[in-house]
């Protein structure tokens, strides 16, 4: 089974329903819920995710929404040796960079994002979630 590390901003296409890119990331998020796949978010992601849904829909949604999302994607640890990495990694963009630190370490296959130009650099494969429908 291939174990994928969710973006911030797959998981949010999903959760917002954003309709230009809904439809590839809700198939990836349901290979998750139908056993294809094992499904991660960084920990640090988690964060965002509440701050930018409790923006869209309410402080109550966002934490139900939050608990439902990990119900579904284990938390890929975002510690000191995590960020230590990140640093060493030579990307522009730190956030990416903790991602692809926190991807590597969590052992996963892949990282789904929008932007993979963002993850050259990345020690983890990514790629959108239209290319990774094939591999699921």
């Amino acid at each position: 089974m291939k174990r994928i590390l969710f973006d911030t901003n797959v998981v949010l296409d999903v959760l917002l329903d954003r309709r230009a890119h809904a439809e590839a990331s809700t198939r990836a998020w349901a290979a998750v819920e139908n056993g294809v796949a094992e499904g991660m978010l960084a920990a640090h992601a988690v964060t965002t995710i509440h701050y930018l849904v409790r923006k869209e829909l309410g402080t109550a949604r966002a934490k139900g929404v939050v608990s439902a999302v990990l119900r579904i994607l284990t938390v890929a640890s975002v510690d000191d040796a995590i960020l230590q990495e990140a640093l060493q990694l030579p990307f522009s963009d730190f956030e990416d960079a903790v991602t692809a630190a926190a991807a590597r370490s969590a052992g996963c296959d892949y990282i789904l994002t929008r932007d993979p130009k963002g993850f050259r650099e990345s020690p983890v494969r990514a790629m959108t979630p239209e290319a990774a429908m094939p591999l699921l």
